[in-house]
C-alpha cells in the first residue's frame, strides 16, 4: 500500500483588503522570506510559516499545529489601520505617488535582536546578498526546526550563539569586514551591556544613540534596526535610495544637500508613521524610479561626451 502522506495542520487566514505582501516581505525589511510557488516561506518566533494572498485574504499554514497565531498577526500588522497611518502622511506629491504606486505596504514587527543583526550585516550589500548571509547564518548556526517534508529552516542565532563564536566562522558566512561588528553586539547582549528590552523604552534619540555606540552601528542601521525590530515607528533610515529619492523628489535644486538636512528633513516633514513613509518612498524609488533615474544619468552621460 502506497504512505499515507503526512497530515498538514489547520491553517489561518485574515481579511485584509489592502496588504502587499510581496513588497512587504522582499522589501528589505526582512531577509528570511523565500518565495516558493504562490507563497512565502520564512521563520516567525521560531516557528517555520507558509504565507500566501489569495484574493482579499492572507492565508498561513505552519508545520507542527499552532493554536494562537497572535503572534503572526503582530509581525504582520494584519490588524493595524494601515488608512489612518497613511492618513498622517504629509500631503505631497512625492509622497502620494509613492503610496499610489505600493498600496498594501506594511511594516514587519521583527524581533528585536534579529534585526539588528540582519542589519549589522547590510553595509555595502545589496538584498541578494543579505540574504545569502542571513541564510548562512542560519544554517550554520542556528536551530533546525520542523518543517514540511523535503523543506528544512532554522531559527536565527541568539546573541549567546554568535557570542561564542570565532570571527573566522562569521567571515566563512560571507560577512567579510562586517564580521566583528556582528560579534561585538552579539557579546554586548549576551554579556547584559546592552538590554534590548530596555531600548524598546528609551525615547527615540536614546534609543539611537545607545545602538549607535555599538561597533559598526551607523545611524542608518540604528533606524533600521529601530523601525523594523523595535517599534519606533518615526524611525526613517536614509540609505542610498532614499537619500536619493529625498534629493531629486525634494530638494531637486539643491547643489549641496548635507546628511544634517535630510536627517532634519526627515524627522520634522513626515510625521509619527515617519517610518512606514519611508518604506514607501524606499520601495518606490527601487522599483519604479530607479530605471527612469538610470536613463537620465545615461543620457547626461552622453551628452557630456559630446
Amino acid at each position: 500500500m502506497p504512505a499515507t502522506p503526512p497530515s498538514i495542520p489547520p491553517g489561518r487566514s485574515w481579511v485584509v483588503d489592502a496588504y502587499d505582501l510581496q513588497g512587504t516581505l522582499d522589501g528589505g525589511q526582512a531577509f528570511g522570506w523565500e518565495p516558493h510557488g504562490d507563497a512565502w516561506h520564512g521563520v516567525v518566533q521560531g516557528r517555520w510559516i507558509a504565507l500566501r494572498r489569495e484574493g482579499s485574504r492572507i492565508e498561513a499554514r505552519g508545520a507542527v499545529p499552532i493554536e494562537d497565531w497572535g503572534f503572526l498577526e503582530r509581525y504582520l500588522g494584519i490588524h493595524e489601520d494601515l488608512g489612518a497611518m497613511i492618513a498622517t502622511f504629509p500631503d505631497d506629491p512625492p509622497l502620494r505617488a509613492a503610496v499610489s504606486s505600493c498600496p498594501g505596504l506594511r511594516l514587519l514587527r521583527q524581533d528585536p535582536w534579529e534585526a539588528l543583526a540582519c542589519f549589522l550585516c547590510s553595509a555595502t550589500k545589496q538584498v541578494v546578498q543579505i540574504k545569502e548571509i542571513v541564510r548562512l547564518l542560519r544554517q550554520r548556526h542556528g536551530e533546525p526546526i520542523p518543517t514540511p517534508p523535503a523543506h528544512a529552516a532554522w531559527t536565527f542565532p541568539s546573541p549567546e550563539r554568535l557570542a561564542s563564536l570565532g570571527e573566522e566562522h562569521l567571515r566563512a558566512c560571507k560577512l567579510g569586514f562586517r564580521s566583528p561588528n556582528l560579534l561585538a553586539a552579539a557579546r554586548a547582549v549576551a554579556e547584559g551591556r546592552l538590554d534590548l528590552d530596555a531600548v524598546r523604552r528609551m525615547p527615540l534619540p536614546e534609543a539611537r544613540a545607545t545602538l549607535m555606540s555599538l561597533r559598526g552601528v551607523g545611524r542608518k542601521v540604528a533606524d533600521c534596526a529601530l523601525l523594523f525590530g523595535f517599534g519606533f515607528d518615526q524611525a526613517f533610515p536614509v540609505d542610498v535610495w532614499v537619500r536619493t529619492a529625498l534629493a531629486r523628489l525634494y530638494f531637486p535644486r539643491a547643489r549641496n544637500l548635507g546628511a544634517r538636512r535630510l536627517e532634519h528633513f526627515s524627522e520634522t516633514h513626515f510625521g509619527p508613521h515617519g517610518g512606514l513613509a519611508q518604506q514607501y518612498l524606499f520601495h518606490h524609488a527601487r522599483t519604479q524610479l530607479g530605471r527612469r533615474w538610470a536613463r537620465e544619468a545615461r543620457s547626461a552621460s552622453t551628452r557630456r561626451g559630446r
